[in-house]
């Protein structure tokens, strides 16, 4: 089942004269508020031009599940269409997965207080989960692939041709060190994939953006925040031990996060062991063509205080 709602979108603004007669404290917390949104956007804006994510007359179909990521990239493409040069629509749609205690009523009702048309899209995924999960293992594949399925043909029913997801950076080197640890891949999430039906278009606008700082940002703004009670139930998940490591990393030493991030967007092929990705078997015939080595095949010096 399906429930359509559209509307007007609304701007928020601060009142000049609210702001002269407010006390310093709260004109200093709005001045750090606007500081955050600023960096927000500046970050968002940077991802989609790096990537070319969003482009004139699209119409961006993003993904919100309730959680504080999905409400901030919401808000910040909200914010960002209405000073960008190009014109592009936003529709925000949710899967009712039909968790037991599911609060049906935040979600309409504070996208209909925004002016955003909306689509709730009813499927009793949770059932199919609990089912297909065997004992001990964990939610998150089943319940992804699911949730995936339905949300990516919906876009083609209402005619998106981007589909925005509120994956952040740590989620990026999260999913990377999960591949390296557990799968033997270095595969981390691409900030603009197509679907493996070639159907879709799949966006990332928070690639660059911190947990910490969007953390922040929904505190600030007060979404309101719906807990998922299928995979936040379950105890010792791996995806959580490698976030606690890089919170713990990123105490110790904040520009480790930003190195390791810089990395996966400057990848030396000749450097690592992938026969697929380098042609190491050609290299005796290029030397013999006198080649120039290439910027990739440059022995780097490695700052070992990182």
């Amino acid at each position: 089942m399906v429930h359509e709602q559209a509307a007007l979108q609304t701007v928020e603004r601060w009142s000049p004269s609210a702001d002269a007669q407010a006390s310093p404290d709260l004109r200093k917390n709005r001045t750090e508020f606007n500081k955050l949104q600023k960096r927000l956007r500046r970050l968002v804006g940077q991802a989609i031009a790096d990537y070319a994510m969003i482009e004139d007359g699209d119409k961006v179909m993003v993904c919100l599940s309730g959680g504080k990521d999905s409400y901030t990239l919401l808000d910040i493409l909200l914010n960002l269409q209405m000073s960008a040069p190009i014109k592009f629509d936003i529709v925000a749609v949710n899967l009712d997965q039909k968790q037991p205690g599911f609060p049906e009523d935040v979600l309409p009702r504070y996208l209909t207080e925004r002016g955003v048309p909306y689509f709730i899209l009813e499927k009793d995924t949770y059932s199919i989960v609990k089912q297909l999960t065997p004992e001990g293992k964990t939610y998150c594949a089943v319940c992804s692939r699911l949730r995936r399925g339905n949300l990516y043909g919906f876009a083609q029913k209402i005619g998106a041709t981007k589909v925005a997801l509120g994956h952040h950076r740590d989620d990026i080197m999260a999913t990377f060190f999960l591949n390296l640890f557990f799968n033997g891949k270095l595969k981390a999430m691409p900030a603009k994939l197509l679907s493996d039906d070639g159907r879709n278009i799949l966006i990332r606008p928070l690639a660059y953006c911190r947990e910490r700082d969007i953390i922040d940002y929904a505190q600030a703004r007060e979404f309101p925040i719906i807990p998922c009670n299928l995979c936040g139930s379950q105890d010792n998940l791996q995806r959580a031990a490698i976030n606690d490591m890089l919170r713990q990393w990123d105490q110790q030493n904040p520009r480790r996060l930003d190195s390791i991030f810089t990395a996966l967007s400057s990848i030396a092929p000749s450097q690592m062991l992938d026969r697929q990705l380098f042609d190491f078997i050609g290299l005796d015939a290029r030397r013999e063509q006198g080649e120039d080595r290439k910027n990739d095949e440059r022995i780097e010096l490695i700052d070992l205080n990182l």
